[in-house]
């Protein structure tokens, strides 16, 4: 029998685990490792981590990535509105603790990598932000910005060695450049620049800021909501990525760049402009979109040999629609014949339809387009322009048509039992069509149409197609869903479809 002294020596047979709550094993992770933790939290939170230890506080004194935005975001401020300035003054006043705040944190960090805020502030603040931010050799900064008054672009940043991202953007109401002699030998390490609300009143040579002199490590280039930017010439050698916004006065663009690779291009150009221009030289472009622009009088696309993915789409007056301009389109088209996949916007079918009025006007063949998307206000005017686009696309895989709905046009619905003995004007026309869309038709292997419905013209393009696809495989129907339809006739007119004659045994019809 063991005594009540040999039990207390005799070694445990299951020691008890040990207490893993003691051990911080968050903590002893790298500081590269915690800090890409940390930038997942809102600012606040972030900081609050520094309360949890000398380790945590050391690390948020050391947190290269400040984002305020999640912090504050300035009101909108409506520009028309009679109290708009005193809003702003008010707002910039509310701000002013806020600003400090940033000042006081940018001086207890050790090195900040980047920097986000916004505010209402007025520009003596605004400068001495920025400065503070150089001071730390700041890599990105990302400011958006509401002032009482038009304010100058801050010179603390031309000449930063580290500065690497620059985005300003200024809710209300704009900011100016410096001269040009400042400018062009400034920001010799920047790499990504954006600008919105860029106000550039008497500033006419500025617009040949980006030329082979300037940002010679440019890469990506922003510009938004420019005023009075009516010539702009973009030259810069390093340049991948460029994007203009909402340019209205903009009326001659040209782009000279061997390193483009993507180009987006929307909302630009005076649509009244008599001398409207673009030319684009850019040899390495794979991705252009050019959306809702107005159409210009001359339009010249050099060397797009590379180009895999366009979006097109064209703003033009109803009243305008001249040789000039519509010869502007068909140069525009012409320039990007290399693409594999084209999106054609609403307004470009039916610039298309019209142009039979001109002489000595045709598109050449999109010889490589494997995937086409259009939308069009789907009636028998347009028919035209999509037969021409067809017809310039021998080796189409997939087209998709988005069908916009005009409410005010008269829509025929498809009647079987009244077109038996003889067909409507929609199918004689497609029919016509056969021999000239034979490459075409040879090539295409799936249709996908959106907004469809039992209109006449609807029905006919896909008789049509089903009767002459002879590779063709699928074809989705995704139905309008336009009220007041009546049920029994959109099931026997998809009843009418199934029953269509086809010539690839393989064609199969959905209907979503």
């Amino acid at each position: 029998m063991e005594t009540r002294s040999a039990k207390r020596k005799k070694p445990c047979q299951n020691p008890p685990p040990a207490d893993l709550d003691d051990e911080d094993r968050v903590s002893d992770l790298p500081d590269d490792i915690l800090h890409h933790v940390i930038s997942f939290l809102p600012i606040k939170s972030a900081a609050q981590t520094s309360v949890l230890s000398r380790r945590w506080r050391d690390l948020w004194y050391s947190f290269p990535d400040l984002d305020f935005t999640t912090a504050y975001s300035p009101p909108h401020i409506d520009s028309a509105c009679r109290d708009a300035e005193r809003r702003v003054r008010l707002h910039v006043a509310r701000c002013a603790g806020y600003a400090d705040q940033i000042l006081s944190l940018l001086e207890k960090h050790s090195d900040v990598r980047v920097l986000r805020f916004r505010a209402s502030l007025t520009f003596s603040r605004l400068s001495a932000l920025i400065r503070h931010a150089v001071k730390h050799n700041v890599q990105e900064l990302d400011i958006e910005v509401s002032t009482c008054d038009y304010f100058n672009f801050p010179r603390s940043v031309i000449w930063s060695s580290t500065l690497r991202s620059l985005r300003l953007k200024s809710c209300h109401p704009g900011f100016r450049l410096p001269p040009l002699e400042i400018m062009k030998d400034g920001f010799r390490s920047l790499s990504v620049l954006s600008l919105s609300r860029l106000i550039l009143c008497d500033q006419p040579h500025l617009t040949n800021l980006f030329t082979d002199s300037s940002f010679p490590l440019l890469k990506k280039l922003h510009l938004e909501a420019c005023f009075d930017l009516k010539h702009l010439r973009i030259e810069s050698p390093a340049l991948e990525d460029l994007s203009l916004e909402n340019c209205y006065q903009l009326q001659d663009l040209e782009i000279r760049v061997q390193k483009l690779k993507k180009l987006r291009v929307r909302s630009c150009f005076d649509a009244y402009s008599v001398s409207s221009r673009v030319e684009i030289v850019a040899p390495d472009l794979q991705i252009m979109f050019w959306s809702y622009n107005a159409v210009t009088e001359e339009c010249i696309l050099h060397d797009l040999t590379h180009l895999q993915e366009a979006l097109v789409g064209f703003y033009l007056l109803p009243e305008d629609l001249s040789v000039s301009k519509i010869r502007s389109v068909w140069n525009f088209l012409s320039g990007i014949l290399n693409c594999h996949s084209l999106t054609l916007e609403s307004q470009c079918i039916e610039i298309l339809s019209k142009h039979n009025q001109f002489v000595g006007l045709s598109l050449r063949s999109f010889n490589k387009l494997k995937y086409l998307e259009l939308a069009t206000a789907f009636n028998k005017h347009n028919n035209s322009g999509l037969a021409s686009i067809f017809r310039c696309s021998p080796t189409i895989h997939t087209i998709t048509i988005m069908i916009i709905r005009d409410r005010s046009a008269q829509q025929q619905e498809w009647n079987k039992d009244l077109w038996q003995s003889t067909s409507s004007g929609e199918e004689r026309h497609w029919e016509s069509q056969a021999q000239s869309l034979s490459s075409f038709l040879h090539h295409l292997k799936v249709v996908k149409i959106h907004g469809f419905t039992e209109c006449a013209n609807d029905v006919s393009l896909v008789k049509f197609l089903l009767k002459h696809g002879k590779v063709l495989q699928q074809v989705f129907l995704s139905a309008s869903l336009s009220k007041g339809r009546d049920s029994l006739l959109r099931e026997k007119i998809k009843s009418q479809i199934l029953g269509f004659s086809r010539a690839s045994s393989n064609a199969n019809i959905v209907f979503q």
